[in-house]
């Protein structure tokens, strides 16, 4: 179902690497030369700014092929005609959408910013289509939910689309809480314990295709997606989070003296999870979970200070600064010198994958890389013709 040839994905994704490797001093600038000209790959645009200076290009693009079509359509039409248009026409600009992001695959661009348009445009004109059909305005954003949930997975499976995981796994999680809303106060109540199983179910299951992984170019969407599971499972029993949805969806009145049930777990969980988030992040080295820890650290004092505000809040900012400065300090100094495991030296591969560099490699070989570059010196070196006797006895 991948509209992509796999082979230029496999050869993205080994050209991503000899960018790393190049970066680290690994390989040399000529070698990078040698490996793309030998390794034919999309049309990728990998500057973030001309990335999105191209997305709102195809945007541009999209909304006036769009904007043409619904002029000729509107054309000397009846109210009746108008209206029938107006039922059709998410379903044709859906029709755009598809047509443009495939022939835009064809032409083999990829990650480029015009295919972006096109991608997400067909997401946006599913949801769109649906509630016209159904007239849900007013009505449970479920269904739509569920439309965009599976819309938005259909097209990363067909398109590799990064950006439509995420979008796929927001819709999950909306489906997930309409659905619980939709049971009534016993949905409600549960929501929070459900959401916190539903999220650590789907980190696991990511977790483990990320193991044994064996289609490189899916290794990014597992990896956002494990990502967005250790967020959604620490928000879903966030004392904060939990407390103000009981608010707002059960009219729970919280007065003076008074707490939401198994407030005490609420307590433990808000504090103890991003603590294990850190533990384990130092412990298997992975830079993500680390940089999802230190932010869930920052919204549990959020979350502490949003209720119980000990101090004022200059200084509570100045004593927190000073004690970060000092945990950044002692860690410095105790891990500055360190050359393996956990060191304060310079990542020289910042995201580096152990069967990217091996197929580097093979490739490297295959093709006859050397890692040292013979360069010609201007100065003749043997036979005593500098300075000195040298081997030929002349001085």
């Amino acid at each position: 179902m991948i509209v992509h040839d796999k082979n230029l994905l496999n050869n993205l994704a080994l050209i991503e690497e000899a960018d790393s490797l190049e970066s680290a001093g690994f390989i040399s600038k000529e070698q990078k030369k040698i490996i793309k000209k030998e390794l034919p790959s999309f049309k990728v645009q990998n500057n973030i700014l001309v990335r999105l200076g191209f997305f709102l290009l195809g945007s541009f693009l999209y909304s006036s092929i769009c904007g043409t079509v619904s002029m000729i359509g509107l054309i000397g039409s009846t109210s009746f005609s108008e209206r029938f248009f107006f039922s059709i026409s998410c379903f044709i600009f859906l029709g755009i959408g598809i047509a443009g992001a495939e022939m835009l695959a064809k032409n083999k661009y990829y990650r480029h910013g015009l295919d972006d348009a096109f991608i997400l445009g067909i997401i946006l004109n599913a949801g769109g289509a649906y509630m016209i059909t159904t007239e849900s305005y007013n009505d449970t954003p479920l269904g739509l939910a569920i439309v965009v949930a599976v819309t938005s997975f259909l097209v990363y499976y067909r398109y590799l689309h990064l950006m439509s995981i995420l979008v796929f796994c927001l819709a999950s999680t909306a489906v997930l809480f309409f659905g619980l809303y939709e049971i009534g106060d016993i949905g409600k109540t549960i929501m929070p314990f459900a959401v916190m199983l539903f999220s650590g179910g789907f980190y696991f299951f990511t977790k483990k295709k990320i193991k044994n992984l064996t289609e490189i170019y899916h290794y990014n969407a597992f990896v956002l997606a494990n990502s967005f599971c250790l967020v959604l499972f620490y928000l879903s029993c966030n004392y904060l989070v939990v407390r103000e949805l009981s608010a707002e969806l059960l009219s729970v009145d919280i007065k003076p003296g008074q707490d939401i049930p198994f407030a005490y777990f609420f307590y433990a969980f808000t504090c103890i999870v991003p603590v294990l988030y850190l533990v384990q992040a130092i412990r298997t080295k992975d830079r993500i979970m680390l940089w999802i820890s230190f932010g869930a650290i920052a919204f549990t004092v959020f979350t502490i200070r949003f209720y119980y505000s000990v101090l004022p809040a200059e200084a509570a900012l100045t004593i927190g600064g000073l004690v970060m400065f000092g945990i950044a300090y002692v860690s410095i100094q105790k891990l500055k010198n360190k050359e393996s495991g956990l060191t304060f030296k310079p990542d020289r591969i910042h995201h580096s994958n152990t069967f990217l560099n091996a197929e580097t490699l093979i490739v490297a070989s295959t093709l006859g890389l050397k890692p040292e570059i013979k360069t010609n010196s201007p100065m003749e070196f043997g036979d005593g013709g500098f300075s000195g006797g040298g081997s030929g006895g002349s001085y």
